[in-house]
């Protein structure tokens, strides 16, 4: 999904840069977890992971097929859910998804903590008369390391893309990659694979370390990227005479930056997060909304057909997996605290 950040101004993008972008936008850090949702669901998971695969790339079609109808008005996502259902839809997409991206930094922050605490298990940070246990304190330093990038202005300008095919190569380079890191990550660490696959490496291994920073490099340099959205969005319901104000808008990053390493330390685990955002934030952006704002914008529901039925279904069985997904994951968030 791409968001201005000039008035304006749009930038093309060849279609390579474009797939890549959208793979890198689908692979995740979720991608760690995967091992573990197969260890977990038993090898029929893999027939899950082809239609949870399947699915978005459905609900990315339709939303293409939205913004073909009106391409001046609807040019984002947020532009979608407002032309289908006015200021109250606006409202709700852009709750949704700065939620979700609260979430997303949230992880971030976990990832970083719970790799680092692996490769120096007896650190520990001294604040005073407080003492802060080892992974704690590295979600605290994690948060520290990244405080300088939360005072940049300009992260670069997410471009304006119009290439057909995108949809369809990125989904399915990632729908090899996922079940190929899930299917790796079962056969070598079987049922004793953790929630990032990561904390299974040996570090005593210097190859292991190699990758393990390397992979903590990416949350660092993501951060602000993910938070700046939520940051924008803020800053937008400010006051006219606060819009401008660097020290306003300094204080909104600080405060998203400390409130996510509060959060962060809060959660039991990685998996409690990405499980609790998935199964509610990503179920209702990804799978429902789309397919809502699709009726109604063709209003579809007038005439039954195969294409109705086939929404509805889709609808449905969202409804139940978010439910039931978000159940199991704050009652075993819960279990873990």
């Amino acid at each position: 999904m791409s968001t201005p950040l000039h008035e304006n101004e749009k930038k093309e993008v060849s279609f390579l840069k474009t797939c890549i972008n959208g793979i890198n936008a689908l692979s995740g850090i979720g991608i760690l977890s995967v091992p573990y949702a197969l260890s977990s669901g038993g090898r029929l998971s893999l027939i899950i992971f082809v239609l949870i695969a399947a699915e978005p790339c459905f609900t990315a079609l339709l939303i293409r097929r939205c913004m073909d109808k009106d391409p001046d008005a609807m040019t984002s996502y947020i532009d979608i859910v407002g032309h289908a259902f006015a200021r109250k839809g606006r409202v709700i997409a852009s709750l949704f998804i700065c939620l979700e991206l609260y979430f997303v930094a949230t992880g971030l922050l976990i990832l970083e903590g719970d790799n680092l605490h692996k490769l120096s298990p007896h650190f520990d940070l001294k604040l005073g008369k407080l003492n802060v246990d080892g992974r704690h304190s590295f979600v605290v330093l994690a948060g520290v390391m990244i405080l300088p990038t939360m005072w940049l202005n300009d992260l670069g300008v997410l471009s304006y893309v119009s290439a057909g095919g995108v949809l369809l190569i990125s989904f399915a380079i990632c729908t090899i990659t996922y079940p190929t890191m899930a299917v790796l990550g079962y056969l070598i660490y079987g049922q004793n694979v953790q929630s990032q696959v990561t904390l299974n490496l040996a570090t005593e291994q210097v190859s292991s370390k190699v990758v393990i920073y390397t992979i903590l490099a990416g949350p660092i340099a993501k951060y602000a990227l993910t938070v700046m959205p939520i940051a924008t969005a803020i800053e937008n319901r400010l006051p006219a005479n606060y819009k401008d104000c660097k020290s306003a808008s300094i204080l909104i990053r600080m405060s998203l930056l400390v409130s996510t390493v509060v959060l962060a330390a809060v959660f039991p685990s990685f998996q409690s997060v990405t499980s609790l955002s998935g199964a509610f934030l990503i179920v209702a952006v990804s799978f429902l909304l789309p397919c809502v704002c699709y009726l109604k914008i063709f209003q579809v529901h007038r005439n039954w057909g195969y294409e109705l039925i086939g929404i509805l279904i889709i609808m449905l069985l969202v409804v139940f997996v978010g439910v039931l997904g978000t159940y199991s994951s704050i009652a075993q968030t819960v279990k873990q605290v």
